[in-house]
């Protein structure tokens, strides 16, 4: 074959596959996929975004005392509590999404934001672990595996690869998997759980932060014009900078139902660690007579969960028409936070 009838050939051969890129099957079919993926997605996002349900802290309790073969001693509800919140995060269906850089999990800020809320208590809790609970006073060491545990649950919440936040979270549960084995180990004493009416009343003060800045994000949903309060209460007090004597906050409107889920994820957590609390620290409530103030805020709490038949968080104003979720939430979260004073003032007594 010469070399014209050579070139011609190649010539004709690229043609051809020109006009089947330009015009052909393959747009047609990379169409149809991109569209079956996307419809997918949104079927597979709207399963994902399911918030788990809550469960039963003594039946998880015994049911892990068993598998490892342990003996359920004071503190083991509340460190059970605390791995299976978090587990929750990592194995709910989608796994944890908050680090998710491909559809459906980009998409899915509701379920992020339901996260981000237990994944504050879980710090909070596991903080509250090392620093109060398992030292018996501030001169004693900090327990060798909750000074693994708790760094491990602040790392960066966002983060999908090297490493992933994923990675880093179930180190720190293996972690408290550790302190929990030496902790119902009769033959270890090194690792403790003081269940002190002052140590819970430390991290209830944390909790009450929490929940105030949430109702207060809340309750801006609406917009109000606001007094600063800063310096209410003392006369000598001082501030940095001189801020507006009244300003009026409110919540932006695409973050509306941020606040709302994190709200949601924030009462999810706290029922369980409350009921966790129940158990170990039962003695202590009934001397001070709070065990009643302890269920009360679980009921507070509790009424958060309830299914939100609106396919989406309403804004309306306090008295308008349409309702206002967010303000809803508030009133429930508020009055859990009222509870948790109260339970912090009867902790305090003699």
């Amino acid at each position: 074959m010469s070399t014209s009838r050579i070139k011609d050939f190649v010539k004709d051969r690229w043609e051809d596959v020109q006009d089947y890129l330009g015009g052909g099957l393959l747009p047609k079919v990379i169409g149809g996929v991109v569209a079956l993926y996307l419809v997918l997605s949104l079927f597979v996002g709207w399963y994902w975004s399911a918030e788990p349900g809550l469960f039963s802290v003594r039946e998880a309790t015994d049911t892990l005392a068993a598998e490892r073969k342990s003996e359920p001693v004071i503190g083991y509800a509340t460190v059970t509590t605390l791995i299976k919140m978090s587990e929750t995060l990592l194995d709910k269906p989608g796994g944890y999404i908050t680090n998710d850089i491909m559809p459906p999990g980009v998409w899915l800020d509701n379920i992020t934001n339901w996260e981000f809320g237990v994944l504050v208590q879980v710090r909070d809790l596991s903080r509250a672990l090392r620093k109060d609970l398992s030292r018996s006073q501030s001169q004693s060491t900090e327990d060798k595996d909750l000074i693994i545990a708790e760094p491990q649950f602040h790392f960066d919440n966002g983060s999908w690869a090297i490493p992933a936040t994923e990675r880093e979270y179930r180190h720190g549960i293996k972690a408290l998997y550790g302190y929990l084995d030496r902790l119902s180990d009769a033959d270890k004493t090194d690792a403790q759980f003081y269940a002190r009416a002052d140590n819970l009343r430390n991290w209830l003060s944390d909790v009450e932060n929490r929940l105030g800045s949430l109702s207060r994000r809340l309750s801006e949903s609406v917009g109000r014009p606001q007094l600063d309060m800063g310096l209410a209460g003392d006369a000598a007090a001082q501030q940095s900078t001189h801020g507006n004597s009244v300003e009026e906050k409110k919540t932006p409107w695409l973050k509306i139902d941020d606040v709302f889920y994190e709200a949601r994820g924030t009462s999810w957590a706290l029922i369980h660690i409350l009921k966790a609390i129940e158990i170990d620290f039962k003695p202590v409530l009934e001397d001070k007579n709070a065990l009643v103030s302890l269920q009360q805020i679980i009921m507070e709490l509790e009424a958060t969960q309830e299914s939100v038949w609106s396919p989406m968080i309403l804004n309306g104003s306090g008295f308008g028409v349409l309702a206002n979720h967010s303000l809803t939430m508030a009133s429930y979260i508020s009055r859990a936070n009222a509870a948790i004073s109260d339970l912090r003032s009867l902790l305090q007594q003699g």
